[in-house]
């Protein structure tokens, strides 16, 4: 295509573009402009680290109240935003794994990836545009009586981790940060919805409070044992690539039979898996050793 593009750049010139007098041409054909270029900044980012892009819903709390969502999870909005992370996983190349919670998801690219010569803008945008198009693509199928308001923003960032220690870290934390909002936001609810306290009283109730004080208030008080929660709410969602059998039917002509006849087949695919698991530590790390395999 770049090949035509010049090539037709030199006849606009009066010239053929093999011959000596093409080649002047294809250089009067330049624009004046093109200097402007040399103002676009170096944003290639190091070699040999995971690249992790984590992007966050725009003033969801606003977005959420706006649309109704059940709380203090609502298994709709956690679907979607599972559903979104997985077309970003099969849509972009060479992510290795995904990990979310609430209104955020991280992407790590691997650490050998030359996607798009491992620039950050591109990196960032195309996860970000990708995930935002998913969520009101999506929305209707999760959403169903819940009409969209207005389209969602959500921010990206990049981050390097230059070791796989490092990584397994940042998704620790962010798994550990899942346990301590939902955790928090489980005994605020329920002191809300079933305590007859006001948001204000709540907050002031939860004030100064250890994990073991908020267990025994959802305890004692609602009779609910926080272990039992559905792990996807107290785990958050982990994405990983696995190969999966499927049956499907097929219509084929057997020899010396004139109709067709249908038979199941089975055939091996890889497909973006969510899992709802321990990630802190090292058993999904033992189950899973692709993913930090060295030729990521």
């Amino acid at each position: 295509m770049l090949r035509c593009c010049r090539a037709a750049a030199a006849i606009a010139a009066g010239c053929a573009p093999g011959s000596p007098r093409g080649r002047r041409g294809l250089a009067m054909a330049k624009s004046k402009f093109e200097y402007v270029r040399d103002f676009e900044a170096d944003d290639t980012v190091l070699p040999n680290c995971w690249i992790v892009v984590r992007l966050d819903g725009r003033n969801f709390h606003r977005f959420s109240e706006q649309h109704e969502f059940k709380k203090p999870n609502d298994d709709r909005a956690l679907h979607l935003m599972t559903k979104c992370a997985q077309t970003v996983m099969q849509e972009l190349e060479d992510i290795a794994i995904a990990y979310g919670q609430s209104d955020e998801y991280s992407f790590v690219f691997k650490k050998k990836s030359r996607w798009f010569k491992r620039r950050a803008s591109k990196f960032m945008t195309h996860v970000v545009s990708q995930f935002s198009s998913s969520y009101v693509f999506y929305w209707k199928d999760y959403f169903k009586d819940q009409q969209l308001l207005y389209p969602p923003g959500f921010d990206g960032r990049i981050v390097l981790y230059p070791s796989n220690q490092n990584l397994k870290d940042y998704l620790s934390w962010r798994q550990a940060d899942c346990h301590i909002n939902n955790l928090y936001n489980t005994v605020f609810w329920m002191l809300v919805q079933r305590g007859g306290l006001t948001p204000v009283q709540a907050q002031e109730r939860l004030r100064g409070t250890l994990a073991g004080d908020k267990n025994e208030i959802l305890f004692s008080e609602f009779n609910i044992n926080y272990n039992n929660e559905p792990l996807m709410y107290r785990k958050g969602t982990v994405l990983i690539w696995q190969k999966i059998n499927e049956v499907i039917t097929k219509k084929i002509k057997l020899p010396k039979e004139e109709e067709e006849k249908e038979v199941e087949v089975t055939r091996t695919k890889t497909k973006v898996v969510p899992l709802h698991c321990d990630i802190i530590g090292d058993q999904f790390w033992e189950e899973y050793p692709e993913i930090l395999a060295e030729d990521s």
